[in-house]
């Protein structure tokens, strides 16, 4: 409150100013604003491909380009980060959870491919129960 007038000031909208996250699809992007290295190392650099410049990450402590989020010292400052160099930012669950359930059939599949392997290699001895 503005003690001479006797009006509020608004508070000022920080998600305007602040830069947007830039994934690739669902991977994250050594370009966006809030991808980091931990070990400092990341360096951006034109490079002319077919007469075009386009910006590439280069890792000076490995002497090789950037592998993003597969690197272990890479990190997010937002913490959006995820395995798999997953950008939480890009990734849109819906209210129905459907990925969630899609994922749960993959580990259904995966089980129980793996319990058929197991029973087939150890000549059926109580796999068949896991």
């Amino acid at each position: 409150m503005n003690p001479r007038d006797g009006t509020f000031r608004q508070k000022p909208s920080f998600n305007a100013d602040e830069p947007k996250p830039m994934p690739l699809g669902e991977k994250c992007n050594y370009l966006c604003p809030y991808f980091r290295c931990n070990k400092k190392a990341l360096n951006i650099q034109k490079k002319y491909i077919k007469g075009t410049p386009q910006k590439i990450g280069y890792c000076m402590w490995v002497g090789d380009i950037c592998i993003t989020g597969d690197c272990q010292y890479a990190y997010c400052e937002k913490r959006a980060l995820l395995p798999g160099n997953k950008c939480a930012f890009a990734i849109k669950r819906n209210e129905n959870g459907e990925d969630m359930e899609r994922e749960l059939k993959k580990e259904e599949e995966y089980d129980s491919k793996m319990k058929d392997i197991l029973s087939k290699r150890f000549g059926h001895k109580g796999y068949d129960l896991l």
